[in-house]
């Protein structure tokens, strides 16, 4: 291979084969890039709270919200290679990420426990809610491979919620 042929295929867009069609890819791709921004937002405030909380539970809560920080970073990779193999592109950087996600940050020096744990629940909900609507998209296009596994990412998200929800009940 010559320098001009080796600096023409870096050069050369991505091309993925795909029988979705252009439309599809082009919706579809784009809606798992901002449902990526979101679960990648999730992740670091999940891990965030993991790191920052304290109190008479500790140790639970900090167990908990570990082990939903690792179920939610495991569908980033399936995120992004699912809208390469459809045809599209995914995340860049940090940058796009704050570009496009949903799920706001949440820096404060001091969050109770009890806020965190709302926070999250109510993030969930919304991601799941997010999950949905590109499931939608989707559906519209005929993907069902990627709608598979977006009803499994939804029962994850749901039993998040549901975990959130029951450690801050009163009863």
């Amino acid at each position: 291979m010559s320098i001009e042929d080796a600096r023409k295929r870096r050069e050369a867009p991505l091309d993925t084969p795909s029988n979705l069609g252009s439309n599809a890819t082009k919706d579809i791709s784009a809606a798992l890039t901002a449902l990526l921004a979101d679960v990648f937002a999730l992740y670091i405030k999940t891990k965030n709270f993991h790191w920052h909380i304290s109190g008479p539970h500790f140790r639970d809560y900090h167990l908990l919200l570990d082990e939903q920080a690792a179920q939610i970073f495991a569908m980033t990779d399936e995120i992004a290679e699912r809208g390469r193999k459809i045809g599209g592109t995914t995340i860049r950087s940090i940058g796009h990420i704050a570009r496009v996600k949903h799920i706001e940050d949440n820096d404060a020096d001091f969050v109770t426990p009890e806020d965190m744990l709302a926070e999250l629940k109510e993030n969930n909900l919304a991601l799941t809610q997010r999950m949905r609507q590109t499931h939608n998209v989707c559906d519209e296009h005929g993907d069902i491979a990627t709608a598979s596994l977006i009803e499994s990412w939804i029962d994850e998200a749901e039993r998040r919620t549901w975990f959130l929800f029951e450690a801050t009940r009163r009863v």
